[in-house]
């Protein structure tokens, strides 16, 4: 049964007055209770009032990105810059480093070569060297063994037949 039937049937049981009164203010009670006040009801003029005032908050908050954006863009092309500088003082650092590096590289194959020329003209003093010795060794040896042959050769005259 409806709110309305059941307040009616109630009113006409009620024995007085005072009951059917009491009855009226409970069913009013109720029907605040169903529905929101009027004054909290939003109105058409209100929503669109919101509406209008929401769209200007987005507008203000997307030029403030818009800015923001701008601002980190500028952030980022001045470090950018920054950086590329860096990096070319470093590329600039190592290819004067490298270019040092190479010129030692070079100063000791020199000194190495000039070691090895060295080296090669001090083996053959010694390699001739080696070979005069080995020379006079067998002059010594030869005519030490001629010697002894005249030796032999005296002994066996005077011991003779």
């Amino acid at each position: 049964m409806s709110a309305a039937l059941e307040l009616y049937a109630q009113l006409t049981e009620a024995p007085d007055e005072k009951t059917r009164a009491r009855l009226i203010a409970d069913a009013f009670d109720a029907l605040e209770a169903r529905f929101p006040q009027i004054n909290d009801l939003a109105t058409q003029s209100h929503v669109r009032e919101s509406e209008l005032r929401l769209q200007k908050e987005i507008k203000g908050v997307e030029l403030q990105i818009k800015a923001v954006e701008a601002r980190l863009q500028e952030q980022i092309r001045e470090v950018d810059a920054r950086l590329q500088g860096q990096i070319r003082e470093v590329d600039a650092r190592l290819q004067g480093q490298i270019k040092g590096i190479e010129l030692q590289i070079r100063e000791v194959d020199a000194r190495m070569a000039e070691m090895e020329g060295r080296l090669r003209t001090e083996l053959k003093q010694v390699e001739v060297s080696l070979h005069q010795a080995m020379a006079a060794q067998t002059r010594w040896l030869l005519g030490g063994l001629a010697v002894l042959g005249a030796v032999f050769k005296l002994v066996d005259l005077l011991i003779g037949p």
